[in-house]
């Protein structure tokens, strides 16, 4: 049984994590934190999610009085780097699935990873990691003839754009094609007066909603097309696969790891 923590317990995804390790059977929900200013500090978790199964309260998010073996943090980037300072200072293992890092987010998550073991990745879904695979195999398979493009939609409250999953795609295949990402991303042809490139990956976006979240990696060629689809209808698939993670990077050496890492699909 692992003893899970959860930052951001309040929010939109820290609710759905909650649950998810209310209900796996091998974890414990052991701590659901929130900021310090916050009104549920104290409050019950159960009648907060309506889950009758637990008594924990709402404490905040320093993990002083915690007894956690892992802690799962879904938060924006703010937040992140201040319960990753903590996860550090009190030696506590992260899951993390915050999107919409920049190099320098992402470099003190580097540094944070040599004194604790992190698994990081911007989508826990089984099915999104398997797809990262597939479409590897799909461009070093295909001519280089063909047309890459990528399409995402997510709920209107989704900020950065293109999804961090749609990035993870992206990078995918430019790393199969031999490709650096950075010089191959399009995000904006509105100005363009020139065609299509065919070294080059397309990114298209849609807001919208309630879309919990859709991928599409178009492989376009002369008389065909080749189309590798995800669609989630619930944040559970990403809370599943967060707290699966957990599991696994419990008692793991520091490092950072990612889902694939998790699902031994390197």
């Amino acid at each position: 049984m692992i003893k899970v923590a959860v930052f951001g317990a309040n929010g939109r995804m820290g609710k759905v994590l909650c649950e998810a390790s209310l209900s796996a059977d091998y974890a414990q929900l052991s701590a659901a934190l929130v900021r310090k200013s916050n009104a549920l500090i104290g409050q019950q978790v159960g009648i907060f999610l309506g889950h009758r199964d637990t008594e924990l309260i709402f404490t905040d998010e320093s993990l002083l009085s915690c007894d956690v073996d892992v802690a799962i943090d879904f938060t924006l980037p703010e937040g992140m780097k201040v319960h990753l300072a903590h996860a550090v200072q009190q030696k506590v293992p992260m899951v993390i699935g915050t999107t919409g890092l920049s190099s320098d987010e992402m470099q003190i998550l580097e540094e944070a990873a040599q004194h604790i073991p992190i698994v990081f990745s911007r989508n826990y879904s089984v099915g999104i990691n398997l797809l990262e695979n597939l479409v590897q195999v799909a461009a070093k398979t295909l001519s280089d003839d063909i047309d890459i493009e990528i399409f995402e939609a997510h709920h209107r409250h989704k900020i950065d754009a293109p999804s961090g999953t749609a990035l993870m795609i992206g990078e995918a295949i430019a790393k199969a094609k031999g490709w650096e990402h950075a010089d191959v991303a399009k995000f904006d042809r509105s100005h363009d007066d020139i065609e299509k490139s065919q070294q080059e990956i397309g990114y298209s976006v849609m807001r919208g909603g309630d879309i919990v979240g859709e991928h599409t990696a178009y492989f376009a060629a002369e008389g065909e097309r080749l189309e590798l689809t995800h669609k989630a209808s619930s944040r559970m698939t990403f809370a599943k696969g967060a707290v699966r993670a957990a599991a696994w990077v419990k008692g793991k050496p520091n490092g950072l790891y990612t889902m694939q890492d998790v699902l031994d699909l390197r």
